[in-house]
C-alpha cells in the first residue's frame, strides 16, 4: 500500500458473512481484507439456512478460510464461527463464539465506533443482543445486506433465513444500515471486466473470477455474462457512508411472507436507496493490483 493511515482513524470492524452462499461474498471479503482504514477485528462465518446444504455454516468456515489462505492471513485474522441455525422465535438466541465475539468486542473500552457488516443472515446480532443487552449502548453500527424492495418488501435470501432475527434487530435501539435488494443489485459486474481487473491479480484473483464464472455457468437460469456483486456495497459504505443516497425511515417489522409492516413504533434506520458501483469496483480493483504486486 502506497499510503498509510494512523491506527486512531481506522475503523474497528467485524465481517460476519454466509460466504459460501454464492459467489460475491467473497469479493466483499477480500475488499474489506485490503482496506487500510479497517481495523479488521474478525470474521463471523454464519449459517444460509439448509435448503443449498445441510452444513451451511461449516461451509461458510472453510470458505473463509480457504480466502484467508489463499492471501497468507490465515494467522493474522481472527474467524470465530456464527450459529448453526436461525433462531426459532424472537426470544431465543442462538449461542455461538462468533455471537460471544460480537459481544466481547462492542463490550471493550474504545472510543472508535463498532461497524459490524452483515452479508447474510441477522442471526448472530440477535443472538448477541439477546445474550447480552447492554451491547445495545454502545456506540454500534449495524450495516445489513438484507430485505425486499421498499416500502412492499418481497421474498429476500438473506432476510429468508432469519426472519425472527431481523425483527429483533429492528425492534432493537442499535443503529442500522439497511441496504435493501434492489439497492444490493446495482452492483452488476461484467465478466469481461473482472476478466481484464481481478483475474490477473494473484491466485485469490484468478479464484474470485474463476468462481463467479464456473457458479453462473452451472445453472441455465444464471447470467451468462455478468455477476451482480450485491455485498460489496457494505465495504463501499463503511468506507464512505455516502456512497449512496440514503434516508432515515421508522423501522419496520417483517411478517411471515417477508412483507414491511410500517408499525410507526420503532425508531429510524438508514435505509440506502441508489448505490455507487464505480467507487466500489474501482477502490476494489486498485487495492488487489497492489496487493498481487
Amino acid at each position: 500500500m502506497v499510503f498509510h493511515i494512523p491506527d486512531a482513524k481506522k475503523k474497528r470492524v467485524i465481517i460476519n458473512t454466509d460466504a459460501k452462499n454464492e459467489v460475491d461474498d467473497q469479493f466483499a471479503i477480500v475488499h474489506a481484507l485490503l482496506t487500510e482504514s479497517f481495523d479488521l477485528r474478525g470474521i463471523v462465518p454464519a449459517h444460509f439456512g439448509d435448503r443449498k446444504s445441510d452444513h451451511s455454516l461449516e461451509d461458510s468456515y472453510d470458505e473463509v478460510m480457504l480466502l484467508l489462505n489463499m492471501m497468507n492471513m490465515q494467522d493474522s485474522v481472527r474467524v470465530e464461527k456464527g450459529a448453526t441455525h436461525a433462531m426459532p422465535d424472537e426470544a431465543t438466541p442462538v449461542d455461538s463464539a462468533g455471537a460471544r465475539f460480537i459481544i466481547q468486542e462492542a463490550m471493550k473500552a474504545d472510543d472508535r465506533p463498532l461497524y459490524i457488516a452483515f452479508l447474510g443472515p441477522l442471526t448472530d446480532m440477535a443472538s448477541a443482543l439477546l445474550l447480552e443487552p447492554e451491547i445495545a449502548k454502545k456506540d454500534i453500527k449495524v450495516i445489513w445486506i438484507g430485505g425486499g424492495d421498499w416500502p412492499s418488501g418481497c421474498n429476500e435470501y438473506n432476510l429468508s433465513n432469519d426472519i425472527p432475527s431481523a425483527n429483533v434487530i429492528m425492534k432493537s435501539s442499535l443503529e442500522l444500515w439497511q441496504i435493501p435488494r434492489n439497492v444490493y443489485r446495482m452492483m452488476p459486474v461484467t465478466f469481461a471486466e473482472m476478466t481484464r481487473k481481478v483475474k490477473p491479480h494473484g491466485k485469490v484473483g484468478e479464484y474470485l473470477v474463476d468462481n463467479v464464472i464456473s457458479f453462473n455457468n452451472e445453472g441455465i437460469k444464471r447470467p451468462a455474462e455478468y455477476r451482480v456483486l450485491g455485498d460489496s456495497p457494505a465495504v463501499g459504505v463503511m468506507l464512505y457512508e455516502d456512497c449512496g443516497k440514503w434516508t432515515w425511515r421508522p423501522a419496520p417489522e417483517f411478517d411471515a411472507n417477508m412483507k414491511y409492516v410500517h408499525t410507526g413504533k420503532n425508531r429510524p434506520i438508514k435505509v440506502y436507496e441508489t448505490m455507487d458501483n464505480h467507487f466500489i469496483m474501482e477502490d476494489f480493483y486498485a487495492k488487489l493490483e497492489d496487493f498481487a504486486k
